[in-house]
Parts: C-alpha cells; sequence; structure tokens
C-alpha cells in the first residue's frame, strides 16, 4: 500500500480534501491527512495544523498566534517545509487557493527530488516559478475555485488522484549509477558540453540549461553530495544576475562548489550575452545596445567591454572561495556560437576586458588554476583541453 500525505486547509477545503482521501483509499492506499488551517484548526485531519506548526522555530505561536492571514500562512510554509521530511511518504497531494498554494508548494519544495508531489492550485497559471523553484513539484490547474465540489472539480481532482497513486505504486526502479557529473550548456554553447560529455562514459552526465533555475539546481545537487564534480561551461546566469537580465544566477553562485571542496571545470560559455524576453520587454535604456533576436520570446543583448571586466572581477572572487580542485578554462577566440569572427556578437574587445579581469583578480593556487587557450568554446580541442583538465585534477 503506497503511504500518501494529503495536505490543505481543512476549514476551507474539507469537501475537496475528503473527496480525494476517498479517492486514494479506493485505489489502495494508506492515506494521512494533514491540515494547515491557520485561523480556524479543523479536528477531522490525521495530523493537526498545531502538529504542524509546532515544527516552526519559533513554535506552533509563531503560526497561529497572527491576526493576520498573510504571516500566518508564510510562518505555515515554513513549519511545513521542516515537518514533511520527517514523515515517511510515498507521494504527496496538496489542494490549495492563493494560501494553500504559497504553504503546500514551500513544504513541497523541502522534498527530496523523485519523491510524487503534486499540487492542485487555482494559481498553476501564468508565472508559476515562484512556487516550483529548482523543485520537480507539478502543479496541476484547478480551473475552478476549489470551493465545494461541483462536476468540474470532481474530474479534476479524481485524475489528481490517479496522477499520484500511479506514480506512488510504480516508482522508479533503482539502478546502481556511474558517479554523477553536473554540467552547464546554452544551445550557443552546445558542441562543447555534448563532446565533453560524450569523452565521459564512465560518469552519468546531468546536463543542467543555464537558465538561472538550472545553476542553481546543479547547486542543490552538489550541496547534497549528489554530485562527484562539475563542469560548469556555461556561466552566462552571471551576466543576467549583474545586468537585470531575465535568467539569473542567485548571489551565491559558485558557492556550492567553494562549501563541498568539489572539483570542477569552469568556463566562461556565453558571457557575451545577457538575456530578454520578446523585442518590446528589453528595459529602455538599452535600445540602443547590440542585440541578436535568438526567437519571438528570447532577444539577446552583446554585453560591453565595462560590463565583461565587472564580470571577470565578480566570478573571480568567488572562484577564490574554491579551496577545492578548480581549473578556470579561457577561450580566447569566442564564448559562444555567437562570438566567433563573421558572427554578430564577435567582440575581441569585450573578451579581453574579460580576461584580464579574470587574470587580474584570479588567485591561482596549488589547486586553483587558470589557463587560457587559443581556441573558441565550441572547437573540439577546447573540449578536449577541458576533459584533461577535469581528470588531472
Amino acid at each position: 500500500m503506497p503511504r500518501l500525505l494529503l495536505l490543505g486547509t481543512h476549514d476551507t477545503k474539507a469537501a475537496g480534501l475528503g473527496y480525494l482521501a476517498d479517492l486514494l483509499r479506493a485505489g489502495g492506499a494508506q492515506v494521512t491527512t494533514v491540515d494547515l488551517s491557520t485561523r480556524t484548526p479543523a479536528t477531522d485531519a490525521d495530523i493537526s495544523a498545531q502538529s504542524v506548526a509546532s515544527h516552526h522555530p519559533d513554535g506552533a505561536q509563531a503560526v497561529l498566534g497572527h491576526d493576520e492571514r498573510g504571516p500566518a500562512v508564510a510562518a505555515m510554509g515554513l513549519a511545513l517545509a521542516r515537518f514533511l521530511p520527517t514523515i515517511p511518504a510515498d507521494g504527496v497531494l496538496g489542494i490549495g487557493g492563493g494560501g494553500g498554494t504559497s504553504m503546500i508548494a514551500t513544504g513541497l519544495r523541502a522534498l527530496p527530488y523523485g519523491v510524487p508531489k503534486l499540487l492542485v492550485s487555482t494559481l498553476a497559471s501564468g508565472d508559476t516559478a515562484p512556487f516550483i523553484g529548482i523543485s520537480d513539484l507539478i502543479l496541476m490547474p484547478a480551473v475552478t475555485d476549489l470551493a465545494g465540489l461541483n462536476t468540474l472539480t470532481r474530474r479534476i481532482l479524481h485524475n489528481a488522484a490517479q496522477a499520484v497513486l500511479g506514480m506512488a505504486a510504480n516508482p522508479a526502479p533503482y539502478v546502481a549509477g556511474k558517479p554523477a557529473l553536473g554540467l552547464t550548456m546554452f544551445g550557443v554553447t552546445t558542441p562543447c558540453v555534448t563532446a565533453i560529455a560524450a569523452g565521459l562514459p564512465d560518469y552519468d552526465c546531468m546536463v543542467f540549461h543555464a537558465t538561472g533555475t538550472g545553476g542553481q539546481t546543479m547547486e542543490k545537487l552538489a550541496d547534497g553530495g549528489l554530485l562527484t564534480g562539475l563542469f560548469d561551461i556555461t556561466t552566462t546566469e552571471v551576466a543576467d544576475h549583474l545586468f537585470g537580465g531575465v535568467l539569473p544566477c542567485a548571489a551565491d553562485r559558485f558557492g556550492a562548489a567553494a562549501r563541498t571542496r568539489i572539483r570542477q571545470v569552469v568556463s566562461l560559455g556565453a558571457l557575451d550575452m545577457i538575456n530578454f524576453g520578446a523585442p518590446e520587454t528589453v528595459p529602455p535604456q538599452h535600445r540602443n545596445r547590440l542585440f541578436y533576436q535568438h526567437n519571438p520570446q528570447v532577444t539577446l543583448m552583446r554585453t560591453t567591454p565595462a560590463e565583461n571586466a565587472a564580470m571577470g572581477t565578480w566570478i573571480a572572487d568567488r572562484l577564490n572561495r574554491c579551496d577545492g580542485p578548480t581549473h578556470l578554462m579561457i577561450p580566447e577566440t569566442g564564448l559562444s556560437a555567437l562570438d566567433a569572427p563573421g558572427k554578430p556578437f564577435h567582440d575581441p574587445t569585450a573578451n579581453d576586458a574579460l580576461f584580464g579581469s579574470l587574470e587580474k583578480t584570479f588567485h591561482q593556487t596549488r589547486n586553483r588554476r587558470l589557463t587560457r587557450l587559443p581556441l573558441h568554446i565550441n572547437d573540439p580541442a577546447f573540449a578536449a583541453a577541458c576533459l584533461a583538465a577535469f581528470l588531472n585534477l
């Protein structure tokens, strides 16, 4: 019998939660209901809101003692994130409106990757990044509000129940894995990263799209000890972080390598560009800059010499905190497919500002090295050099 947790505010979503509990039990699951009510805690749940709230660092009163709903919801989310990892479960299902979605998503993000986690939400459209973050939780649109049951909500909740039952009853089989590596890639650095992965048959290569969340996910796995090394080839998220692009890294970029001393090869992939959305979304102060229309929804802006110098200092400063084996590889003749002779972003002056800033700030030690190569990042010889550097670390 799969063990499932069913989350929601029993003071406002009791009808939907009861319907789901019956469906899950009919499907052969052992169901534990969890109340997240912050105003009128219910008595019909297996685990009370008081029990969940008690996991808050400041105790249950920090959750249930608020007159204002906003602080109470935020506090319950924090308590739930500390509570859920303590309960063995083969899957978790939640339903919520605005407040419930915020609380439940916060809790689900604290669970390990691979644990089935599904949230039926009235907010499952538009910008869902604040709820999903870098987790693997699934958001399902509720379509109507979850105030009671109707013909449509019964079908939506039925589908949600069957989805969780299927995932929990048929977990992915365990496969004895090879040591895992994290690699960062963009479309404009694909040849390099693909060649590196092809040269590592004894490793499980996990490629992360350098979209902000991609880099953060890789670093979370490194922090958790799930990666044995990094090929951080595409550090473009730094450009967006520093200069207002839409795919930024967090301020803690490279922090996981510093904390874990994981071995890493780092390069400068796609630092020639800052990402924006459709052309009309580009901030007005940039309208006279050099752009490349990647597709109707993605506009790339070429970084300037001053921006490149600032990025070099920022990256070197953070790599200087990495005492584990680190090799910074500089491709002197281009940072992306768009930065090559005859291509729209080819700008040796801008790149030289980046390289010079890095060399000035980067502190070489026995464990920390910098190498400049007269190669383009997508040159097969550069990928081979990165492979050799990693295997020699």
